[in-house]
């Protein structure tokens, strides 16, 4: 499993975990894409556009290998901001190639690209 240095773990001041420290030991948790409703806390909304604002800044609009990336906090932007960069795709990979739908991405969270 590729470890991101310089990739936050989280969000500051939050407990909302942005990356894993190791691999699961009983499987690899699945990437599947989970629907946003618009009545969400306002923290679970910041901790999806700090995570948008990371992916950004670490990777921009190249192609990443999952890696360490919290499968949990993965699925709330994957299939939406978030695409699969390879195909076939598959979900319980720690070496699944993503993107950043850049044009998703900038309309669902424009803060994470000022």
């Amino acid at each position: 499993m590729l470890k991101h240095r310089g990739f936050p773990g989280r969000l500051p001041g939050t407990d909302y975990q942005f990356t894993i420290r190791r691999a699961n030991p009983r499987g690899v948790t699945p990437v599947s894409g989970r629907q946003r409703h618009p009545d969400r806390k306002p923290a679970d909304k910041r901790a999806d556009a700090g995570f948008m604002a990371a992916l950004w800044e670490h990777f921009g609009d190249e192609p990443f290998e999952r890696g360490n990336l919290d499968a949990g906090r993965l699925c709330w932007l994957f299939g939406q901001e978030v695409v699969p960069a390879e195909d076939p795709f598959d979900p319980q990979s720690y070496d699944a190639l993503l993107k950043i739908d850049v044009g998703r991405a900038k309309a669902a969270f424009p803060e994470a690209f000022e």
